[in-house]
């Protein structure tokens, strides 16, 4: 489920499913498309933030559950896609926080974040081709622009983790904190959320300008992705990963 507060300006986006390591359900992608999508036309919402449960930003999608829908309906109908298009539109500031595992698009989501806070213990991780998939959510285009060509494929095409300080060299995170990592991340929330509004709003957009094809690049990725699903190597890959899962 995702708990949802709002104080301060800030809305807080809280993944909380701690029994499945926060993996996200359909379900759990619409709350977060409505929050970000009603945050754009509310005035009392300065900043949204995300954070997860201790040693669990997110482990990512629930194959399971998403297996059951992508394979129903279009890409383009899917409240994965639906999230993936409110990450693009939203136009509050984003400050996230992550303490533990960031897989998947709990990893890609933090490129569109404005500000990433991570304990000593986060782990960030795309195991898209690993999967017979193709990187999503625009990370392909924000990728190299956050942490250049090299470290990009690296964690992109390669597939490698990424420690929490190697996260930082790359850029890709702000700010490494001991202790209390939720509380650091939540206090910048709430110090971009007394900053003027406007003035905010529009600094920010000139920041993201840069990245108008943005839009495009995530349905040209989704559009691949979702040929991929198809595939004989996703096929594969998808039935050897729920076969270890039954194992465990």
């Amino acid at each position: 489920m995702i708990r949802i507060s709002l104080e301060n300006g800030v809305q807080t986006l809280c993944l909380d499913r701690p029994e499945k390591k926060n993996a996200l359900t359909g379900q759990m992608y619409t709350d977060l498309s409505e929050a970000l999508e009603q945050g754009n036309t509310d005035d009392k919402v300065r900043c949204q933030f995300i954070c997860g449960q201790p040693e669990a930003f997110t482990s990512g999608n629930d194959i399971g559950d998403f297996l059951q829908f992508a394979g129903k309906m279009q890409m383009s109908e899917t409240p994965v896609y639906r999230f993936l298009r409110a990450l693009v539109g939203n136009q509050k500031p984003m400050v996230a926080a992550i303490d533990g595992i960031a897989v998947g698009v709990g990893a890609t989501l933090l490129m569109h974040c404005d500000m990433v806070f991570a304990s000593p213990r986060a782990v960030i991780h795309t195991p898209f081709i690993d999967l017979g998939l193709v990187p999503e959510a625009g990370s392909s285009l924000l990728g190299p622009k956050i942490m250049g060509h090299a470290r990009a494929f690296e964690l992109l095409c390669l597939g490698r983790p990424f420690s929490a300080q190697k996260a930082y060299q790359a850029g890709l995170v702000n700010e490494i904190v001991e202790d209390g990592v939720d509380a650091v991340a939540k206090a910048c929330a709430e110090e971009i959320a007394a900053k003027p509004p406007e003035a905010m709003a529009l600094s920010r957009k000139f920041l993201w300008e840069e990245s108008a094809n943005l839009s495009e690049r995530v349905d040209a990725e989704a559009k691949v992705f979702a040929n991929r699903l198809t595939s004989p190597e996703a096929i594969s890959a998808f039935q050897a990963f729920m076969a270890q899962k039954s194992k465990a």
